[in-house]
C-alpha cells in the first residue's frame, strides 16, 4: 500500500514501473539549454539523488526502469516546421537563433540529448525517444508497457509542469495508474507551476507521493 494523495494506492509491484523523464544534459548540466536560457539548473540537479534512490530500489525489487528522452532530428522535422505552432515555441526558436549551440540542445547524437552520467541506464533497460512533450505521443511506450503487463507508473524527472504532466495526463487517458513522485520531479518556472501540476494530478489524473513512501513500499 503506497501512502499517497488523494488516497493510498494499492500497488501490484509485478505490474509497476518507474518512468524517468528527460534527465538529459541539456536540462540538467551547465552548458545545456536550460543553463543557456537562464534557468537555475541547481533545481534540476537536486532531483538526481532521489531518482538514483528510487531506480536502485526498483531494480533491486525487479521492477522495470524506463527512460524517456526528448530528441529532435538535425533538421527539426519533429517540430512540424513553420506550418506548426510548435515551431514558434521559445525553446525551438532558440535552435534557429543559436545554431552554434546545436550540440547543447536535444538533437539526436549530441551531448545535450544524452542522459546524464549519474543516471545512465543499465544495458538491458528501455529508452524511449519522444518527439513531443508527452512520452506517449508518437512513441511505442504504450505498446511496450502492455507487452510487460505494466499498469502502475511512478513518474520522476523534468519538467513537472510540462513533459511529466503531459505524460501523466496521457497515462490516465490510456487507463494506467500514474503516480507523480513530487520530490523527484522538478518544474520549470515559478513554484506555483509545480503546485498547479500536483493539484491537477490529485484532482483528475492520478496520485502524488514521495521518494520515501515509494522506496518504503519497495523495501529500501
Amino acid at each position: 500500500m503506497l501512502e499517497a494523495e488523494p488516497e493510498p494506492l494499492q500497488l501490484d509491484l509485478q505490474r509497476t514501473a518507474v518512468v524517468i523523464i528527460d534527465m538529459q544534459n541539456t536540462f540538467v548540466n551547465k552548458g545545456g539549454m536550460f543553463d543557456l536560457s537562464g534557468q537555475d539548473i541547481s533545481r534540476s540537479q537536486r532531483i538526481i539523488a532521489p531518482i538514483k534512490k528510487i531506480s536502485s530500489a526498483a531494480r533491486a525489487r525487479g521492477l522495470k526502469v524506463i527512460y524517456v528522452v526528448h530528441q529532435f532530428s538535425p533538421d527539426l522535422r519533429e517540430t512540424g516546421g513553420p506550418n506548426s505552432g510548435y515551431w514558434y515555441s521559445q525553446h525551438v526558436r532558440m535552435y534557429r537563433e543559436h545554431p552554434e549551440w546545436k550540440d547543447k540542445f536535444i538533437l539526436s547524437g549530441t551531448w545535450g540529448a544524452e542522459i546524464i552520467e549519474e543516471l545512465k541506464p543499465q544495458e538491458d533497460e528501455i529508452v524511449v525517444a519522444k518527439p513531443k512533450f508527452s512520452a506517449f505521443f508518437g512513441t511505442d511506450l504504450d505498446t511496450t508497457l502492455n507487452t510487460f503487463n505494466i499498469k502502475y507508473l511512478a513518474f520522476v524527472g523534468i519538467a513537472t509542469n510540462i513533459c511529466v504532466e503531459a505524460t501523466i495526463r496521457d497515462a490516465c487517458y490510456l487507463g494506467y495508474f500514474p503516480i507523480l513522485i513530487t520530490d523527484a520531479a522538478e518544474n520549470v518556472g515559478p513554484p506555483y507551476t509545480q503546485e498547479a501540476t500536483i493539484y491537477n494530478i490529485k484532482l483528475c489524473f492520478g496520485w502524488v507521493s514521495t521518494t520515501d513512501n515509494l522506496t518504503k513500499v519497495l523495501g529500501k
